[in-house]
């Protein structure tokens, strides 16, 4: 019976993977490659299961996901124990890695990193990537916290909720005079639409909620995928999209965009999720990304 995992075959595997192959990480960790390939199919065979898929770069399977998460978790208990004993050696600061959205990270959640106390010395690591699919990185163990759309916690994670980010249907002054005059549920049909990037459906989502379902925004679409140039190429007036009412704001106020559906912004909860750690580092990096989330978005 399996009664624990050598923590230097784990240890290991995450530099494998975050190496990318056997022989980089090998060179990461001072050993040789033979080395590196026998602790792996060492825990393979402790674990009875095939942690890594042996491709350029190496990846994770389903199984070694949850060991490459438990190997960065505890190289943080690690680090944050020396701390407390005084033993951090090098006085190196610590990276926090975060997954987090474009339109968060273009609003609000940068400010947070300037709010964290510098003694503690942190370094933060952003992963930018859709809310839907941030807690896909949470469970590769690739991050150690995530602002997220899901309010379901990934397994050995804690959840608490941030607020929502309201988000207005919007275009250019001269794009809507031309093309929005009739009745939505038709006109969005054929119009062209910014999107972030071919995953992003959100505007489709408003579309099917005016038509109940029955259709999606226009096949005619310009894909723009970072949050500052997404606001600009509406403001421009390449096509009508969703923009979060921070950034909308301002420009209804000096008329570069102009509402066209009133009464039907959407709004999206997003939520903090964080590995279940006993950590004063993550803990107060989670603390300060609540208070600030609770001044930038609506309850």
């Amino acid at each position: 019976m399996m009664t624990d995992l050598p923590l230097d075959q784990v240890r290991t595997l995450l530099a494998v993977v975050d190496e990318g192959t056997f022989d980089a990480a090998a060179a990461a960790l001072h050993v040789t490659p033979s080395a590196v390939s026998q602790r792996v199919k060492a825990l393979e065979q402790r674990t009875g299961r095939v942690l890594l898929l042996r491709t350029k770069p190496v990846r994770p399977t389903e199984s070694g996901e949850v060991l490459v998460r438990l190997a960065r978790q505890v190289a943080r208990l690690e680090r944050d124990a020396y701390a407390e004993l005084g033993l951090s050696g090098t006085g190196e600061p610590t990276r926090v890695s975060v997954a987090v959205n474009a339109d968060s990270l273009a609003t609000w959640f940068l400010r947070v990193l300037t709010r964290v106390p510098e003694e503690l010395r942190l370094y933060f690591e952003l992963r930018r990537e859709d809310e839907d699919h941030t807690a896909a990185l949470l469970r590769e163990g690739v991050v150690m916290a995530a602002v997220t759309s899901s309010p379901d916690p990934v397994p050995g994670c804690s959840v608490r909720s941030l607020g929502r980010m309201r988000y207005l249907p919007v275009a250019a002054p001269d794009f809507a005079a031309r093309h929005l005059g009739g009745p939505l549920e038709q006109v969005l049909l054929d119009l062209p639409v910014v999107a972030f990037d071919r995953r992003d459906d959100f505007q489709d989502g408003f579309v099917r909620r005016l038509t109940r379902g029955r259709s999606s925004a226009s096949a005619l679409r310009h894909y723009v995928p970072t949050s500052e140039g997404f606001v600009e190429a509406v403001a421009a007036g390449l096509g009508w999209g969703l923009v979060p009412e921070a950034q909308a704001d301002p420009l209804l106020r000096t008329g570069r965009l102009v509402g066209f559906a009133p009464g039907r912004t959407v709004d999206v909860p997003l939520y903090w999720q964080q590995w279940k750690l006993d950590s004063p580092a993550l803990a107060q990096v989670a603390e300060t990304v609540t208070a600030a989330a609770a001044e930038a978005l609506r309850a």
